[in-house]
């Protein structure tokens, strides 16, 4: 089964790229699976403070992708897979790219705000040519109704 990857952050450009992986997920009979990745650089502390950090990280990844995957089974009937990484999101990307060979798309959001894509965005497309993968580049002001035509 083919799958899309989509990077699960903050931003508000991710729920449209979670709506458009779902959707084109489920009008091609594919999966989705989407990756949280958490900077190292949040557990630069003890250890102790590091681990109730690192939990309190991945508890509050857990209910954002909640959110989106009770969406895709409700509205899509597509049942999302999470994967959550530790380390810099690019390396970690790739790097799970490289470990499911089941993934065939990866979905970002652009941001729309003026101020560029994004800085996942910026710097996956500089780097284009070495994603052994295509990807899907969503911009984060297009509409529900506009993604439900084109996907």
């Amino acid at each position: 089964m083919r799958k899309f990857l989509v990077v699960l952050d903050d931003s508000r450009e991710c729920l449209n790229a979670m709506r458009f992986a779902a959707m084109r997920a489920a009008h091609t009979g594919g999966g989705v699976q989407v990756l949280a990745v958490i900077p190292p650089d949040e557990f630069n502390h003890w250890v102790g403070v590091a681990e109730i950090m690192r939990a309190e990280a991945r508890e509050s990844i857990e209910v954002h992708f909640e959110v989106y995957a009770k969406w895709m089974r409700d509205r899509q009937h597509v049942e999302p897979e999470l994967v959550i990484r530790e380390g810099d999101p690019i390396k970690e990307i790739f790097a799970q790219v490289q470990e499911d060979t089941e993934i065939g798309v990866l979905v970002l959001g652009a941001s729309g705000d003026g101020k560029g894509p994004g800085p996942l965005v910026t710097q996956l497309t500089r780097m284009s040519g070495t994603l052994p993968i295509p990807y899907t580049i969503v911009p984060g002001e297009m509409s529900k109704e506009r993604l439900e035509a084109i996907t």
